[in-house]
């Protein structure tokens, strides 16, 4: 530790000087900027219509909608992400490579191809389109294939928060809990489920802001249905494609606010992370 700090004390101050200022210019530039922009052009034409804008019947469907996917996204990958890291962590089985590969496959597939496959699937000519007409549901340009699509984009988050920790952490725990007489529901809930619950609530962070953003695939299964499947992302374009800018705008801004919202919550975790870590640095210093 005290040689890591030396090192640091090191470097001249010229050089310091320099990446600090990169660093501060380009989340300047990329983020700051643009945040102050959204807001700016939000308010251009006054309080009044920036809230008449946000208040607007479709504004507000939007936002429903948005926050109802986040909700059942989230909630669909906490089941998944928890089963998939306990089984892949705790666990030795055929095809282990394979559920690895699966899981990262939203990373390197574009939203708008898991739009288009959602479509073959579920559309009107698709695979189950047709047989789940005749029962009266309804998966692409509805609600349910909005949330079909986000889900797929973010499932990975919270699921590769988790494994890397429960393979660090191992099963001697669960091992030792199993043998002392705890069933298995009693062991996830008292030894796997503390261990693992900062990573947990940091993946659901990351998977909420992503949710709550998603564009491409979102749009193609969408539909565009005004009050009914257009999301705040979606809303923001089709107000923007109008030449109603300001309203674009204003409605963009309450996706910059959730954001910040993540943001906090995302800063107030790792502050709570690293409160937490103190103790045990402290003890492996000593």
């Amino acid at each position: 530790m005290a040689a890591s700090r030396e090192y640091r004390h090191t470097e001249p101050r010229w050089l310091r000087a320099t990446l600090t200022l990169i660093a501060v210019g380009f989340v300047g530039l990329l983020i700051v900027l643009p945040v102050i922009a959204v807001f700016t052009e939000a308010l251009r034409k006054g309080l009044s219509f920036y809230v008449q804008s946000i208040t607007d019947p479709l504004a507000l469907s939007a936002l429903r909608l948005t926050l109802l996917t986040a909700l059942a996204t989230l909630a669909a990958n906490l089941v998944f992400a928890v089963a998939a890291s306990w089984l892949i962590a705790k666990f030795s089985f055929p095809g282990k490579s394979l559920l690895l590969t699966l899981i990262d496959l939203p990373f390197a597939v574009s939203p708008v191809i898991a739009g288009l496959i959602f479509i073959l699937l579920f559309g009107a000519r698709g695979w189950f389109g047709a047989p789940l007409a005749r029962q009266g549901i309804q998966i692409v340009f509805a609600t349910p294939g909005i949330i079909l699509a986000t889900i797929f984009v973010t499932f990975p988050f919270i699921a590769r928060e988790l494994i890397p920790l429960m393979q660090q952490q191992g099963t001697e725990e669960e091992e030792a809990a199993i043998l002392l007489g705890a069933g298995a529901w009693q062991t996830f809930r008292r030894v796997t489920l503390p261990n693992i619950r900062w990573a947990l609530v940091y993946g659901i962070v990351l998977a909420n802001a992503r949710a709550m953003g998603e564009f491409g695939a979102v749009s193609v299964v969408s539909g565009h249905i005004r009050g009914r499947t257009n999301t705040l992302p979606l809303h923001v374009e089709i107000l923007y494609n109008e030449y109603n800018f300001a309203a674009a705008f204003a409605v963009a801004s309450l996706l910059a606010l959730l954001a910040v919202v993540t943001l906090v919550a995302k800063a107030a975790l790792e502050w709570r992370i690293r409160v937490e870590q103190r103790p045990a640095e402290a003890a492996q210093e000593a």
